[in-house]
């Protein structure tokens, strides 16, 4: 199998190679705003020449917004614009423009209903103090030294790596991995290296390829697994709230920057601003740590992995349990299970959004019109089982892999719902057998009580 692979790296560097990577990131920056400018002036001069009365013929000639029309205008302007240019990488520039061209294409795509999801906005400016620094390098001499402690990037030369980089030095030793680009950013005032690297990867099977597992995500557990085990949530963010509190009234003590009176900040609140980061830093740290062991965990282990399609943005909209939600990161749990199924041989069955998984007994099928959100013990009515909530939903999604047609695409809905319930009544749609009880059919709300469960749960 080929596919892209990142390999990301912690980076240590002297005062000077720290500043010389800043101006490589303050390059990008100028590089976009001035292109932004542009585009923004030209959209701004052909709109006010159209209100003359001007045709389109005699319009002020418009500015392309691709990657090559961009670099193209730069490498026109640059003399004027950034006499400087000499000292940075082009690759400085071009990460830049390259941000720039993306953002316009996907605003573009928006408006006109070629791009799913939420609207994108126009590009805006980016500021020196709210921007992360990155930059990014996609020619040039990129490699790993022999000695695996560094690595070379274009004009910024040798780099040290805080740990070793034996992994990828032995993939690209072997011909089974080629270097496509490498990024340098800046997060929680620790600067890392990330390379996007073309890996052949050899054919791998879970262990056991026949096992099917649900698993219910929430805020209360972060997983339910249909086998019955209940992975825990760690709730970083809710376990350093008072530190986080503590740095920053610390920080707030300090004499901060100010744009309308140009109050430079002190060294005091750079420190402080700097404590604060590194603690935000580390809770996503342990965040990532903990999903990628369990999606590694699961992908390697079972064949099939069944999951809910949640809308996490909607969830999100609940201004009481958003920090909750954000820190469970459920969304990056799916993510990883896409991918890492696909590296180890399994699939990822993803079930509808609207199947109440919930609602639905995973002994005999029978479902339950209503459901109440504190009722943390499912007891149904017609065959009496009584089982955990979280845990019956997570039977009901490993019940699904045996509706799965590989050759289809898009969400399952097996027994489940083509949309919500609407408040005037039910949805007519045709029940499918139970998992235990092949024969037994029932009328079904098809509600999709997903995220209200998943809100539930926090109680």
């Amino acid at each position: 199998m080929r596919t892209l692979q990142a390999y990301r790296y912690a980076l240590d560097l002297t005062p000077s190679q720290e500043r010389a990577v800043l101006a490589h990131a303050g390059a990008a920056r100028v590089a976009h705003n001035w292109a932004l400018a542009r585009v923004k002036a030209v959209m701004a001069q052909r709109a006010a020449e159209r209100t003359y009365g001007v045709s389109d013929e005699l319009l002020t000639p418009g500015l392309g917004w691709s990657l090559p029309a961009l670099r193209k205008a730069w490498n026109a302007a640059k003399e004027d614009v950034a006499p400087w240019w000499r000292e940075c990488s082009k690759e400085a520039f071009n990460t830049g423009l390259d941000a720039l061209a993306r953002a316009l294409k996907n605003w573009s795509d928006s408006r006109g209903g070629q791009r799913a999801g939420r609207t994108v906005r126009f590009p805006r400016f980016k500021s020196r103090r709210r921007t992360t620094p990155s930059v990014r390098f996609t020619t040039g001499a990129i490699r790993v030294e022999p000695d695996r402690k560094h690595v070379v990037l274009p004009r910024l030369g040798p780099l040290k790596l805080h740990e070793s980089a034996r992994k990828l030095a032995r993939r690209i030793d072997n011909g089974t991995a080629r270097i496509m680009s490498a990024s340098v950013r800046r997060d929680g005032e620790r600067w890392h290296v990330s390379f996007t690297v073309q890996v052949e990867r050899a054919d791998r099977a879970p262990a056991r390829p026949a096992s099917v597992v649900g698993v219910d995500v929430g805020v209360k557990h972060l997983a339910v697994l249909s086998t019955g085990e209940m992975v825990p949530n760690p709730r970083h963010l809710v376990d350093a709230q008072q530190r986080l509190r503590r740095l920053g009234r610390a920080l707030s003590r300090r004499t901060g920057p100010d744009r309308r009176t140009g109050q430079q900040p002190s060294n005091r609140w750079r420190r402080a601003s700097a404590r604060l980061g590194r603690a935000h830093a580390r809770i996503a740290n342990l965040r990532r740590d903990g999903l990628h062991k369990l999606t590694t965990r699961l992908a390697r282990e079972h064949g099939t992995v069944v999951v809910e399609d949640l809308n996490v943005t909607g969830m999100l909209r609940n201004r009481r349990l958003a920090r909750h939600i954000a820190d469970a990161s459920l969304g990056e749990l799916r993510r990883q299970l896409a991918y890492k199924t696909e590296w180890n041989g399994g699939q990822l069955v993803v079930a509808d959004r609207w199947y109440p998984s919930s609602k639905t007994c995973s002994d005999c099928g029978a479902v339950k019109t209503k459901l109440a959100l504190s009722e943390r013990e499912y007891r149904c009515q017609e065959c009496g089982m009584v089982l955990d909530r979280d845990l019956n939903a997570a039977r009901n999604l490993a019940a699904l892999a045996t509706e799965y047609d590989p050759a289809g695409s898009g969400p399952v809905a097996g027994r489940g719902a083509d949309r919500k319930t609407l408040p005037a009544g039910l949805v007519a749609v045709k029940r499918q057998p139970g998992p235990a009880h092949a024969g037994q059919t029932g009328t079904v709300p098809p509600q999709g009580e997903t995220a209200d469960r998943v809100l539930a749960e926090a109680h």
